[in-house]
């Protein structure tokens, strides 16, 4: 993913010269005093209060759209790419689609207080697994405003407090996201501390919260690959993170060519920005049809970087290099490999995947659930696009990131993500013998 940028380290914007350590250990136990509140709240208050964050994001439209033309013309001037613009540029569809996202999120169903498991034990003790809050948590990120608004919902609906602490290139957008929820949420009884925004860009405040051990329960990074590294690097907090999206999709050589070329054009094009979008195309060597895979793909113009018999489908296609099978380029540019079956597509996604999204495209049942068997991804998809790698699209209203790793949670990650548990023993005076 895109790596951040930042301002010079700068005071924290506090009367009195409060350092960027002590802001952020205030700000964590000010959450803290508020999370409580918050996990105690009916589950249709905090619905209730949610419905009304979206409908203040929507009516703070012309205020969210005024700071985002400021954010967008500092990334411009800054240099930031296009992908990295795409990730900033909001208008109205954005916007509602942004308070859509908490709407529906709001009315997701409580995680928080079912029960997971019951057991009676020989001596009588009832055992229950019951999902309960995380706590607080907090949530780094990048050049995208939606974050602001999803991490909010999420946190709150599973009664979490949430720190967010967003990249200086959006800014303005975030502060004024923030204000809209946060005065939502307000008339529906949620401590304005439950959400709280940095109101810093100092790089210190990273940092800060990555020591914060015993007062943030989890960090959720989003963002770049050196982001998420320095995170995984130096939390004393634990994290929930996934590095880049190099995905796959593999054409095998029983697909269908019309299903083939939509899902390659779509999982690459659709939006290029995205963790869910295609970085490499693997091509059966028997697959009938690959040109009509690729001259899409060229005529849309995007640059395709081949091995040798990939370059012989069509001469515009570029020599890839061996990090070309590495690199996720969040832009208009696709590295393709023409690969000799199923095992050999498995054994290159295998070497080079980021355990994000892999995709198969074929009528063959059986290579089809060996592929989804034997590709060890957070999400393995059979003929769909991998634009679909996306939380909404799951049906979980929002998500707060993909996760990659093993431990925890894996995917597209919402409200029952943001879900621990414990143990409840009801007994009638056993005593252990």
């Amino acid at each position: 993913m895109a790596t951040i940028i930042e301002t010079a380290p700068q005071q924290a914007d506090t009367p009195g010269g409060e350092s960027v350590t002590d802001l952020v250990h205030r700000l964590a136990i000010d959450a803290r005093a508020a999370q409580r509140v918050l996990a105690a709240m009916p589950a249709d208050a905090r619905e209730r209060a949610l419905l009304l964050a979206a409908d203040a994001l929507r009516a703070a439209a012309p205020d969210v759209l005024a700071a985002n033309v400021r954010d967008m013309a500092a990334g411009e001037a800054g240099g930031l790419t296009a992908a990295l613009l795409d990730r900033l540029r909001l208008d109205q569809g954005r916007i509602d689609a942004i308070a859509a996202a908490v709407g529906d999120v709001a009315v997701l169903p409580d995680p928080t207080g079912s029960v997971i498991e019951r057991s009676a034990r020989p001596n009588e003790l009832v055992l229950e697994r019951v999902r309960i809050p995380i706590g607080v948590i907090g949530i780094i990120y990048e050049s995208r405003p939606n974050v602001t608004a999803d991490a909010a919902a999420l946190c709150v609906r599973a009664g979490n407090a949430v720190l967010l602490r967003g990249g200086s290139e959006a800014v303005h957008s975030n502060r004024a996201i923030h204000s809209a929820l946060v005065s939502g949420l307000v008339a529906g009884g949620v401590p304005a501390a439950a959400v709280q925004l940095l109101p810093t860009q100092d790089r210190a405040a990273v940092g800060a919260m990555l020591g914060a051990a015993g007062l943030i329960d989890m960090i959720v990074p989003r963002g770049g690959k050196s982001l998420v590294a320095r995170v995984q690097a130096d939390a004393r907090v634990p994290v929930l993170a996934h590095l880049d999206g190099n995905n796959h999709t593999f054409v095998d050589r029983a697909a269908v060519p019309a299903m083939a070329s939509a899902i390659v054009h779509n999982a690459k094009l659709r939006r290029t920005g995205i963790c869910g979008a295609m970085e490499t195309l693997l091509i059966d060597a028997c697959y009938p049809d690959a040109h009509g895979l690729v001259e899409p793909l060229l005529a849309a113009g995007c640059e395709l970087r081949g091995d040798p018999r990939a370059r012989a489908i069509d001469p515009r296609i570029l020599p890839a290099t061996e990090a070309d099978w590495d690199t996720e380029y969040l832009d208009a540019i696709v590295s393709v490999k023409v690969v000799d079956g199923l095992d050999a597509a498995l054994a290159h996604i295998a070497a080079h995947g980021s355990g994000h999204t892999d995709a198969i495209v074929t009528a063959d049942e059986a290579a089809a659930e060996r592929f989804l068997r034997d590709v060890d991804s957070a999400i393995v998809m059979v003929n769909a696009s991998s634009q679909f790698a996306d939380g909404g699209e799951f049906g979980l209203g929002a998500e707060i990131g993909i996760a990659t790793g093993r431990l925890h949670a894996r995917g597209p990650v919402a409200v029952e993500g943001l879900t621990t548990y414990k143990w409840l023993v009801r007994g009638t005076g056993q005593i252990r013998p």
